[in-house]
C-alpha cells in the first residue's frame, strides 16, 4: 500500500477542521465500535459519592478525552485533548484550580485517546480517527498531528501524516517513533482483517514524519489479523499491544531472543522482538476486546498489588471493554497472570488450539455500591494506579477507587458519580485525581484518607 508524507494534508486538515460541524458519530472505541453513551445524559439517579472530595471542575474542557502532564522547570501544565484539539493549563499556583493559557481548536476531532506526550521535548501526538470531522470508519481519513508545545500557551501543528490506523498513538523509544492503531477495518484494507493493526511512524524530524508502509502486531487473534486498540509501554520499555485478541508485549530496541523462533536479534519500532502475552480467559463479559493494559515492573511494581506470589513482572492489568444489554455483561477490569507465556505461546494461538492466560481476579461495577440500576453505560475504561490504589473510568458509572493490594481480590474502597457522569480517563497527580470526562469537563478528585 502506498503512503504520501502528504504535504498538503495539514492545510487541507485545518480547513476542515474549521468547517466540519462539531457533532461526531455515536460510535467510539468498543469491540464492535457501537454507541457506547459518548454524551450520557442525567440518569435517575442523583448520583452518588464516598470517600471522595471533588475539590475542582474545569467545565470549559467539556468534550475531553484524555490528559497529560507537562514539566516546564517549576511550572506545571496539565495538558487536554479533546473534540475541541487541545487545551493547556497552568496548575502551579493551584492544582485544584487549572488556569487556561493556552488552545488549538480542532473542533471535531475525534478520538486521539491515551494522548501521549514527549516530556523532553515538548510535543503531544493526536490520533486523528477515520471518524474524525464527519468522516466513517469505512472511508475517512486517519493520520497522526503533531503538536508543539514548547510554549504552553501558544500550541501549535508542527506537522500532519495520513497513517492508515488512527484511533490512538503511542510514543515508542523516546518519542522517537510513533505506534497508531485501530479502528475497525477500512473498505481499504483486506477483507480477512477484523481490525487495524499497528502502523510506525518515524518522528525523529517531526516536521516531515515517515510512515512505514509494512504494518506490525498482525495475526494476534488466534492468527487473525485484528484491531488493536492501544499500546502501554512499561518501565522496562515491553511495548504492551491491546485489542481484540488479547494482550501481547513486544521489545522494541536492543538483543533479545525471540521466542517465536529461538534467534537472538536485534528488536527494533519496525520489527520488535515477542515477549509475552496472548488472548486472556473468558471473564464475567463476553468480549475478548482488551482495551488497555499496565504491568506493574520496575519502579511501578509496589503500585500494581501485591508481589510475593504474583510479582516480578508476572501480572497484567487490563481492561475489557464490552457494551451490551444491561450492566452485568459489560467489560470489567481484569487481572491476568503471564506466566506460562514467554516462550512465544501466544503468537501460536490458533482457534484450534488456543493459548490464553489464567484470569486472577476480576472487578465489575454492576451491583456495586454507588452504581445507578438505570444506566446500562457501565464498562471499564482507562485506569491509573499508585500506592496500590486503581482508580478508573467507567463511563456513566462515574469514577471507582480500587484497592488492588490483593490482584485476585480488587475491592473497591471509595466513588465518585455525578448524575450527568461520562467519565473516561482517571490520571493520578499532585495527589489529585484528575478525570476527563466527556460531559463534565475535568472532575478533580481527592480521595480521603481511610
Amino acid at each position: 500500500m502506498r503512503h504520501w508524507l502528504f504535504r498538503t494534508s495539514l492545510l487541507l486538515a485545518t480547513v476542515l477542521a474549521t468547517a466540519a460541524a462539531t457533532a461526531v458519530p455515536a460510535a467510539a472505541c468498543g469491540e464492535e465500535d457501537g454507541p457506547h453513551g459518548m454524551a450520557a445524559q442525567p440518569t435517575g439517579s442523583p448520583g452518588a459519592e464516598k470517600n471522595v472530595k471533588a475539590v475542582g471542575n474545569v467545565p470549559d474542557a467539556k468534550g475531553a478525552i484524555a490528559l497529560q502532564f507537562l514539566q516546564y522547570g517549576n511550572r506545571d501544565v496539565m495538558v487536554v485533548s479533546g473534540q475541541f484539539g487541545v487545551k493547556t493549563y497552568d496548575l502551579t499556583a493551584n492544582p485544584a484550580k487549572p488556569k487556561l493559557i493556552g488552545q488549538l481548536n480542532l473542533p471535531g476531532m475525534w478520538e486521539t485517546e491515551d494522548t501521549e506526550v514527549d516530556p523532553v521535548r515538548k510535543r503531544v501526538f493526536l490520533a486523528r480517527d477515520p471518524r474524525a470531522f464527519g468522516g466513517n470508519v469505512r472511508t475517512g481519513e486517519s493520520g497522526i498531528y503533531v503538536v508543539d508545545l514548547a510554549d504552553p500557551a501558544k500550541p501549535s501543528v508542527m506537522s500532519y501524516v495520513k497513517v492508515p490506523a488512527g484511533h490512538t498513538t503511542t510514543c515508542i523509544n523516546d518519542c522517537q517513533f510513533l505506534w497508531t492503531g485501530g479502528p475497525a477495518k477500512a473498505d481499504s484494507q483486506p477483507a480477512e482483517w477484523g481490525g487495524r493493526p499497528i502502523w510506525v511512524t518515524d518522528i525523529r524530524n517531526p516536521r516531515q514524519p515517515k510512515v512505514n508502509p509494512n504494518p506490525i502486531e498482525l495475526a494476534r487473534n488466534d492468527g487473525k489479523t485484528d484491531y488493536v486498540h492501544d499500546v502501554q509501554v512499561d518501565e522496562t520499555g515491553v511495548a504492551w499491544a491491546s485489542g481484540r485478541g488479547g494482550v501481547r508485549g513486544y521489545w522494541t530496541a536492543g538483543m533479545h531472543k525471540d521466542p517465536v523462533t529461538g534467534k537472538l536479534r536485534l528488536a527494533t519500532p519496525t520489527d520488535p522482538v515477542p515477549y509475552a502475552g496472548g488472548g486472556i480467559k473468558e471473564t464475567a463479559a463476553p468480549s475478548k476486546f482488551m482495551h488497555n493494559s499496565f504491568r506493574p515492573i520496575g519502579n511501578r511494581a509496589k503500585d500494581g498489588g501485591d508481589t510475593g506470589h504474583w510479582g516480578d513482572g508476572n501480572l497484567l492489568y487490563a481492561t475489557e471493554e464490552s457494551f451490551v444489554d444491561g450492566c452485568a455483561g459489560d467489560g470489567v477490569l481484569v487481572i491476568a497472570s503471564l506466566t506460562g507465556s514467554y516462550g512465544g505461546e501466544g503468537w501460536r494461538s490458533t482457534p484450534q488450539k488456543p493459548f490464553r492466560l489464567n484470569t486472577i481476579g476480576t472487578w465489575s461495577v454492576a451491583g456495586q455500591e454507588g452504581s445507578d440500576p438505570a444506566s446500562a453505560d457501565c464498562s471499564a475504561h482507562y485506569f491509573d494506579v499508585r500506592d496500590k490504589v486503581l482508580v478508573q473510568s467507567f463511563y456513566a458509572q462515574g469514577t471507582r477507587f480500587l484497592d488492588v493490594s490483593d490482584p485476585t481480590n480488587p475491592k473497591q474502597i471509595a466513588y465518585y458519580r455525578p448524575a450527568d457522569a461520562a467519565a473516561w480517563a482517571p490520571y493520578w497527580h499532585r495527589g489529585f485525581a484528575y478525570v476527563a470526562d466527556n460531559n463534565r469537563g475535568i472532575d478533580i478528585l481527592q480521595l480521603n484518607a481511610r
